[in-house]
């Protein structure tokens, strides 16, 4: 797999509409198959290694990383099809296809003695590597995610299956619905989406040639069953891994019932419950995880 590293002066790529005040980082890319992949990469010290999900980007913890980056080196990559990363129309974006462009990352940048920190798609996408590389792993966190097969499932395999046809296709496509429609409704209180905030999920997944990684998750939780499927049954693995499992208790799109799921995988886990907090934690609850972290990984 071809890696490459650039800075942001070899690129033509337009983040003029990025609100700098907000999200006050470098940016950084990684050529991988072809493709510029943006991340983030800022501070110094131990690893803190930032998965995410969607329709999300790097922006989405940017609050965490402004305060973490104080005694760690936070890294944050947007994946292929999401943020300031190239979005190509016909982009392999299946949920196998990122982790492997994530195992790829991580060997890229030689990161070792990681700390990840992961939600959404983001959780097996990024647990990937640790059961393959657990070596290069010393804790892990994540929240509001699943990793397991979910076609049985009616509560995700029933909205799913809307989207393997023609709606779903134009409600992705066209009207941007993950961003416009599903973000809002995801958050536990939406007063904390700003318009500003909001902005910076709109603009990333501007047009609907920009929209074919997301669109291609909506389909992924019925397709990607065995992928998931193989990894729940590699969990034991990680016994001996220190978790923390934040989970935000307002999330109506993974619910708590998905929570209890991971307590009895995980039953050595640390669980700390955001009750007044939605899908995005890390937007609603950013103090409380910020503080839970720090300890955690000292």
């Amino acid at each position: 797999m071809k890696c490459n590293i650039f800075s942001l002066k070899n690129i033509s790529m337009d983040t003029s509409w990025v609100n700098r005040t907000l999200y006050p980082f470098s940016d950084h890319f990684l050529e991988i198959e072809g493709q510029q992949m943006h991340y983030v990469d800022e501070g110094s010290g131990p690893v803190i290694l930032f998965a995410h999900g969607t329709p999300e980007w790097s922006f989405g913890w940017r609050e965490l990383i402004a305060d973490l980056r104080k005694e760690y080196r936070c890294i944050a990559p947007d994946m292929i099809g999401f943020g300031l990363s190239d979005k190509p129309v016909d982009g392999d974006y299946r949920v196998e296809a990122h982790a492997k462009r994530l195992e790829a990352f991580i060997q890229q940048l030689g990161l070792k003695d990681i700390y990840l920190i992961a939600n959404d798609f983001g959780l097996s996408i990024s647990l990937y590597s640790v059961i393959h590389h657990p070596q290069l792993f010393q804790k892990v966190s994540f929240f509001n995610g699943w990793m397991r097969q979910l076609d049985k499932d009616p509560h995700y395999s029933a909205p799913a299956k809307v989207m393997h046809g023609a709606l779903g296709r134009f409600l992705y496509l066209r009207l941007n619905f993950p961003v416009n429609v599903i973000t809002p409704a995801a958050f536990g209180d939406r007063k904390k989406l700003t318009p500003e905030v909001h902005r910076h999920y709109k603009r990333a997944l501007s047009r609907p040639d920009e929209r074919h990684g997301a669109y291609t998750f909506s389909r992924e939780l019925l397709g990607a069953g065995s992928f998931w499927a193989d990894l729940e049954a590699q969990l034991p693995k990680l016994s001996t891994m220190p978790f923390l499992i934040f989970w935000g208790m307002k999330d109506a799109f993974v619910p708590p019932s998905e929570l209890a799921i991971w307590e009895k995988a995980l039953p050595h886990a640390e669980v700390i419950r955001l009750e007044k907090a939605g899908h995005f934690a890390q937007e609603e609850a950013p103090e409380e995880m910020i503080a839970a972290l720090r300890r955690f990984f000292r």
